[in-house]
């Protein structure tokens, strides 16, 4: 039982130490391989590719071979003979055929729509490349801001322990006074009170950890059963006052970087060539056909290898199509083709304009926050020192149990605004160097 009890331990304790802790980096790296839907998107991307290699095929003839086996009955016919060139042909009531024939085709111009299909395919190639960066930006994204809200839950987690340290002294205290005849049994059971809440704000805000790394596991596909854990990282104050870039820098650099810019500019090109595959429909269409095949015959005295030979031939032959009238079909197309062209310049136009708000937002939202950080670190300051003398008088019986709650409420208040804002800024920052061009690290 010892050494079970001595082994079990160990496990545990190899299992704790073993434990993976992920920064940032680790987890945008480990997302970036394993996310499903990132998955999804490479897969979208072969597919691409294998419509290209289509395309690029249709320049090539191609080549079939065909074959036909046949028996024919006529269970009433009369029977005769007669000798042709390919031997003495014998009638009978059953007579079993064969055909076999090799045929080629090949378009040797249809308007130049060969040469633009493959164009857009291309197009289309890249366009599945630009989805799967975007999406992969998303993850990025949305990784950070899950990363820096645990590391503020945990900051806040600190702030509540902290909080509930205090109120178990103040009820200590209370405890003693009331002993004493100084403080009324009202007054400790709002102090037992508040101790309770204090503990509920410290299991809410671990529970609001574990939701927060329980989001960020599902983004990194980890089951419920992997144990997890993201780095501590120290963030100063100076950190979230850090200068911010100009709205203008951030978005010039973003048109050059950022893949859904380059995707819908890339749709006006495909636009472009539909416009002109639309236009050759109503160009001739040229081309060449090459055949050959044998047959044989029962009913032939004939062995079957000399049929083979005596009945074989080859063809070969050029077509040519004109379309004349094709029911409005072709000009349809081409007047829908210059339509969607201008609907991708217009998604472009708002393209560029979701973005340019997108990145005035973090912006407005990281200024906003390095406002509220200075103000909040003010308030901190200023509530910390109110609420010690608070403490001090209602020690000494000069300040009622209200007016200390409100003094304990204010500061812890204050407390969770300087975290809130440090972090919001941080945040918002390292998303603005981000759509700068800039990676994505703490």
């Amino acid at each position: 039982m010892k050494k079970i009890i001595l082994f079990s331990f160990a496990l545990f304790n190899g299992i704790a130490a073993n434990a993976q802790t992920w920064d940032l980096r680790q987890c945008i790296d480990y997302a970036l391989e394993h996310n499903i839907s990132l998955q999804q998107s490479r897969i979208q991307q072969k597919e691409s590719e294998v419509d290209l290699l289509t395309s690029k095929g249709q320049l090539f003839p191609s080549l079939s071979f065909s074959t036909s086996q046949n028996v024919n009955n006529n269970p009433w016919a009369e029977k005769f003979s007669y000798t042709d060139g390919t031997g003495q042909i014998s009638s009978g009531n059953t007579t079993y055929n064969g055909s076999y024939g090799l045929n080629a085709s090949w378009t040797v111009w249809n308007g130049g729509r060969r040469e633009k299909n493959i164009e857009a395919s291309k197009i289309t190639l890249e366009q599945a490349e630009l989805n799967t960066e975007a999406s992969a930006n998303t993850i990025q994204e949305q990784i950070l801001q899950y990363y820096v809200q645990i590391l503020y839950a945990r900051e806040s987690v600190k702030v509540n322990e902290s909080t509930l340290e205090l109120a178990i002294a103040q009820r200590d205290r209370g405890k003693e006074r009331v002993e004493i005849g100084d403080l009324s049994r009202a007054d400790l059971a709002q102090l037992e009170a508040q101790v309770a809440q204090d503990e509920y704000n410290v299991i809410n805000a671990k529970n609001q950890v574990e939701r927060y790394k329980m989001q960020l596991k599902q983004l990194l596909e980890l089951t419920g059963v992997q144990d997890f854990d993201i780095a501590t990282v120290e963030v100063s104050d100076e950190q979230a006052l850090s200068e911010l870039p100009s709205v203008t820098s951030v978005y010039e650099a973003a048109l050059l970087s950022r893949p859904e810019i380059r995707n819908s500019q890339l749709s006006i090109e495909a636009a472009d060539l539909n416009i002109d595959i639309a236009k050759a429909q109503k160009l001739p269409t040229i081309n060449l056909q090459a055949s050959t095949g044998t047959n044989t015959n029962s009913a032939n005295s004939f062995a079957w290898s000399k049929q083979l030979k005596t009945n074989w031939s080859n063809a070969i032959g050029v077509s040519v199509s004109v379309p004349i009238l094709a029911q409005r079909q072709n000009r349809s197309a081409v007047e829908k083709a210059k339509y969607q062209h201008q609907i991708s310049q217009l998604n472009l136009q708002d393209k560029q304009k979701s973005l340019y708000n997108t990145i005035e937002g973090y912006y407005l939202d990281a200024a906003n926050a390095q406002a509220q950080f200075k103000s909040a670190c003010a308030s901190v300051e200023s509530s910390s020192t109110s609420y010690d003398l608070l403490n001090e008088q209602f020690n000494v019986g000069l300040r009622n149990m209200v007016e200390l709650m409100e003094g304990k409420n204010k500061l812890l208040q204050a407390e969770q605004n300087k975290l809130q804002s440090k972090y919001t800024a941080i945040m918002n920052e390292k998303l603005l160097e981000f759509y700068g061009g800039e990676s994505i690290n703490l």
